[in-house]
């Protein structure tokens, strides 16, 4: 991510934000992608500050994994990412926590059986960051805080911004109806079953303009476009390696480009100036594609045959 925001001329090598009124969108998904998204959430905290301060301005959108981290499904936190929440007190942090569990437990109709055996198991289950790391997606953590602020779908311009898509079934959802209606969910878990934030079809998880028929969604995609008075949608979500990939005539930008080591650590993004349309990748800028113009000579000057998507998770089917 350094890489990238170095190349695209937002930051200096001291990491600090020289991009003056750019603005930065991230599309979501920092966390669940390796042992460092605390680094990288930081980063993204320091730059809000120095680029307002600059005439600039940083949006950090929400992502499923975001919202998954908030809400508890934690089936993509890594090792190594629990471990990079542990400090000097964490083996009795832990306690604590089990204790007080054993308190609950003692509420329930039937009660686990707590022995020496269970107890194993449950530190297994529960390495040590863990509760450090749930404390700092709580409401009041560090990161939970900082991500409740955060929008799912954005409009700079000509272009719609947000981490999955847009399927019909929200087609005629306003910006204002998307962010609120997350915002509310996170914040109250009760209203997570049936809501929009898990919902397969809802903008953090929706696949479908990223790898669905495009004979079979251009119509809806034209009706989204009119619909938020946009040129473009730009989502993350499924990656494409290799490339800012264009679909539907360029009207839709696939810029979940493989970022982490996970899906190749590809060193690319998109880059807008004075209504121009650009990827920067490999150290180059090269033009996307006009409107409907084939996009085979343009992947064969970044260096690839053809983009193709990654389907890499799906809608957690429980809450935690």
């Amino acid at each position: 991510m350094i890489a990238v925001l170095r190349g695209a001329g937002v930051i200096n090598e001291k990491n600090n934000w020289i991009g003056g009124k750019t603005q930065l969108v991230q599309t979501g998904d920092v966390v669940d992608r390796g042992p460092d998204s605390r680094k990288v959430m930081n980063l993204l905290m320091d730059l809000e500050k120095q680029a307002r301060k600059a005439g600039g301005v940083v949006h950090p959108l929400l992502g499923n994994h975001e919202a998954m981290n908030i809400y508890g499904d934690l089936r993509y936190v890594s090792a190594g990412e629990y471990s990079s929440y542990k400090r000097s007190d964490s083996v009795e942090v832990r306690d604590n926590y089990f204790r007080l569990s054993v308190e609950q437990w003692k509420l329930l109709p039937s009660p686990p059986l707590v022995n020496g055996e269970f107890r194993s198991q449950w530190d297994d289950d529960h390495p040590l960051g863990w509760v450090e790391h749930r404390v700092a997606f709580s409401p009041k953590g560090e990161y939970g805080k900082w991500l409740s602020r955060h929008n799912a779908v954005i409009r700079i311009n000509d272009i719609l911004f947000l981490h999955g898509g847009i399927s019909p079934k929200y087609a005629e959802t306003s910006r204002e109806q998307f962010n609120d209606t997350i915002r509310s969910e996170l914040a109250d878990f009760s209203q997570l079953k049936d809501g929009m934030t898990m919902d397969p079809l809802g903008p953090l998880w929706y696949r479908g303009l990223a790898a669905g028929s495009e004979a079979g969604l251009a119509a809806h995609v034209d009706r989204v476009l009119q619909f938020q008075g946009v040129k473009y949608i730009a989502i993350g979500h499924t990656p494409a390696p290799g490339a800012v990939s264009p679909r539907f005539g360029g009207k839709v930008l696939l810029i979940d480009v493989g970022l982490s080591k996970l899906y190749g650590n590809t060193p690319a993004c998109l880059v807008v100036e004075n209504g121009k349309m650009m990827a920067w990748s490999r150290g180059r800028l090269f033009d996307l594609p006009a409107e409907g113009v084939d996009p085979s000579a343009y992947y064969q000057s970044v260096g690839i045959q053809k983009a193709s998507v990654v389907d890499e998770d799906e809608p957690v089917k429980q809450i935690h």
